[in-house]
């Protein structure tokens, strides 16, 4: 009879991405994931092929989290750009290793920052179109804009540089919109 496998790719996947979440993604090591799954690197190797497929789908995941979280913030919809802008912040503060991951360090996966954001639900489109209805003559234009400033002030989060309430970070994405529409 055949010896039930404990650990399992589950089992490694999640002790990676977890490791990520608290650690970096730099963490993801064979050894360092073995360690904190309690097995020999051996398991891994059984269901990776090696590190950069573990990895692959360790940002996979990171993908599917962030896309959770955003689906799941709070949508007021005061301001084109305000909802998606206020999500993108709190995830940069609320799990900063993931953020670094999926929007700071090189891209894996080819999958592009706009499309991490746009979704399968299309949140860009709608901000843009959202944007337009309003009256906005260049939208697309100004989602650049707003997405320099937005990606800025979550950048900052992560040098500890920002230190605005959600309060004064919506007041401060209307005024932003408000102004970049104006020019």
């Amino acid at each position: 009879m055949a010896r039930k496998e404990t650990i399992t790719i589950d089992h490694i996947t999640d002790t990676a991405f977890e490791m990520t979440r608290e650690e970096g993604f730099a963490s993801v090591t064979a050894r360092k994931v073995a360690l904190k799954a309690g097995c020999s690197t051996q398991p891994i190797f059984r269901v990776y092929k090696n590190m950069e497929e573990l990895q692959g789908a360790v940002y996979l995941r990171a993908v599917e989290y962030f896309r959770s979280f955003s689906a799941g913030f709070p949508k007021r919809g005061i301001a084109p750009f305000s909802d998606l802008g206020m999500a993108y912040i709190a995830f940069a503060r609320q799990e900063r290793n993931l953020f670094r991951l999926l929007f700071v360090e090189d891209k894996k996966n080819g999958i592009s920052m706009y499309e991490l954001l746009n979704g399968d639900a299309g949140n860009v489109v709608r901000e843009i179109n959202m944007a337009k209805d309003m009256g906005c003559k260049e939208p697309g234009s100004l989602f650049m804009r707003m997405w320099i400033f937005i990606h800025g002030a979550a950048c900052m989060t992560l040098s500890g540089d920002y230190d605005l309430t959600d309060a004064e970070t919506e007041q401060l994405l209307v005024k932003a919109y408000e102004s970049f529409v104006r020019e």
